[in-house]
């Protein structure tokens, strides 16, 4: 389909044409006239201005300069049959108008399709201001008129603005259709460099140069170690967190194991073997899967720096996730190697694969009673949502500590082992503590704080966006709640006003089975938008089965790490009328 350009005045220096009879037959010619000069001439002239068209054909079809031969036939027409003469020659110069223009229009798009751009120019193009390009394969879109447009919401297509689409598309495989790639190929402005059609591949002597290429959604809080979490509005997007976009917590840079020469090293009792066991090994173990909530200690650190200055990466609400995992029970495992519970305190310590440039490993323990009890489901996971696990994520074998803080969750794990003390680890012993607001880097004493396990009830606000702008009528709130420990969350509650009202979210997502809520809950409100109302500040809160409820405030719960924040989540955002 063709649309025409949009009719414009008649310039200057048009020829004027001769006045029709009057008269109804003449009414009809002059309206044909009027319809032709307006729409048609305006398309020719447009015409005239393609290079790549035969000049001689531009000066016969619309010339207006009077030295220039033959010059624009007359329009006027007289006669019995001029009515439909007239009609005939319109439709007949509409139709080359209309050929012309989109000649014009298809030389424009491909001259400037033709263009090459590197990458770092795209990436130099992500806001509004700059214009919002992206990619896909070797070739370079300008979608800024397409933002408001994209179905998914303009905050969806914003994510990719500057860098490529296919990493996105492979999270939303709805776009690979043909109709999708027509409407993008409307928007092409050129192709990426021969240079930059493909990333390097160039070997350093870099102990991160290794690591796995990361999706680009990630809001990345430290690329060495690589630390990441997804935006808010893809974080609930899901029940399950899809891998790619799966918070990334790494304190080390991440190995690079073969499959089939792992072995996971479990140290036995005294008098008993200890294990080494393959991959096959562990998948002769009963296969057990549970879906789990993964919660970094830090997350939502940043709302404490905004109060007081803490040490640690600037987590936002987002280093939080959910998988369904599988693998052997850590309970079975240990029973292989010949252990049991203990009258006295043990502890589980784990190991893992990566280390730093003095070979020292990450480590982490759990409470014995805790590893051995089958009620508890830990595992020694291979799979993470039906898939081997991700490198970033721990493969080929990681814990996974249903309730219990992330840092104990061990990933690439290489040993285990029974111990009557907790993990000497530096992690373990010297980091991951909650201490009074009272306490500083001068007074802090480590050893007189428990390493923390279980997590305390949380909720978040993930759309809308703090800063972001509503429409008056109604507003949908969204979010997650989750407590650690297995403790199932009941309620959360919303406030539009900052807390001075509430209103009851509805919880969606899997049922929780009592004491074993090993998985966040997904809510939402849908809530009138109070009349006159110019913004809101909006709250949340969880409230889980022991009535656990999270701090209205960050001042009690201040801490030098900045772990442990779970005050009531807080964004605020403006309405339009």
């Amino acid at each position: 389909m063709v649309l025409a350009p949009p009719l414009c005045p008649q310039s200057s220096g048009a020829r004027r044409v001769k006045q029709p009879p009057s008269g109804p037959r003449g009414r009809r010619t002059g309206s044909a006239t009027m319809l032709l000069h307006r729409a048609v001439i305006p398309c020719l002239r447009q015409a005239c201005r393609l290079q790549s068209v035969p000049s001689r054909l531009c000066i016969r079809a619309c010339s207006t300069n009077d030295s220039l031969q033959p010059q624009c036939p007359s329009l006027a027409f007289s006669g019995a049959n001029s009515s439909t003469r007239g009609w005939r020659v319109m439709g007949t110069l509409l139709g080359l108008g209309a050929v012309l223009a989109y000649h014009d229009h298809r030389c424009r798009a491909a001259e400037k399709s033709s263009r090459i751009y590197t990458r770092e120019e795209v990436k130099s193009h992500s806001s509004l201001e700059t214009r919002i390009w992206v990619t896909l394969g070797c070739e370079v879109f300008d979608v800024t008129e397409f933002v408001d447009l994209h179905p998914g919401g303009p905050s969806k297509l914003m994510l990719a603005a500057g860098g490529p689409l296919e990493p996105f598309w492979a999270l939303y495989a709805v776009h690979d259709q043909a109709h999708v790639r027509e409407i993008l190929a409307q928007y092409k402005v050129g192709e990426l460099s021969s240079e930059d059609k493909a990333p390097s591949t160039l070997k350093t002597s870099d102990p991160y140069a290794d690591d796995p290429v990361r999706h680009p959604a990630l809001k990345v809080n430290s690329q060495r170690p690589f630390n990441a979490e997804p935006p808010p509005e893809l974080l609930t997007e899901n029940y399950i967190t899809p891998n790619p976009i799966f918070f990334t917590r790494n304190h080390l840079p991440v190995p690079n194991l073969e499959p089939e020469t792992y072995r996971l090293h479990v140290v036995g009792p005294p008098g008993c073997q200890s294990l080494s066991l393959s991959l096959d090994d562990l998948y002769q173990f009963p296969k057990h899967e549970v879906t789990v909530t993964l919660q970094c200690a830090g997350n939502r650190r940043s709302e404490m720096t905004q109060f007081k200055e803490v040490k640690g990466l600037e987590w936002n609400a987002g280093a939080i996730s959910t998988a369904r995992w599988a693998g052997a029970r850590l309970c079975d495992v240990l029973a292989k190697a010949g252990h049991q519970l203990r009258e006295t305190e043990a502890h589980v310590c784990f190991e893992g694969l990566d280390s730093d440039p003095t070979g020292t490993a990450y480590g982490a323990s759990i409470p014995l009673a805790r590893a051995m009890d089958p009620e508890a489901e830990v595992l020694l996971a291979y799979e993470m949502n039906g898939q081997p696990l991700p490198r970033d994520h721990g493969f080929p074998v990681r814990v996974v500590v249903p309730g219990v803080v992330g840092a104990r969750h061990v990933k690439w794990l290489g040993k285990v082992s029974v111990e009557p003390e907790e993990s000497y680890s530096h992690w373990q012993r010297r980091d991951y503590k909650g201490f009074s607001p009272s306490v500083d880097w001068d007074t802090v004493d480590f050893d007189s704080a428990p390493s923390i396990q279980e997590l305390p009830v949380q909720s978040a606000i993930t759309e809308p966006k703090d800063g972001e702008t509503v429409q008056s009528g109604e507003v949908t709130i969204k979010g997650y709640a989750w407590s650690g420990g297995g403790r199932a969350v009941v309620r959360v509650d919303v406030s539009l006003d900052g807390g001075l009202t509430w209103q009851v979210a509805e919880l969606n997502g899997e049922e929780q089975r009592p004491r074993k809520a090993w998985a966040w809950r997904l809510w939402q409100l849908q809530a009138p938008v109070p009349a006159g109302k110019k913004e809101l500040n909006i709250v949340c809160k969880a409230v889980d089965d022991s009535y656990n409820v999270q701090p209205d405030s960050v001042a009690p719960i201040w801490n030098l790490r900045g772990v442990l924040s779970n005050a009531w989540h807080r964004v605020h955002v403006r309405v339009t009328p």
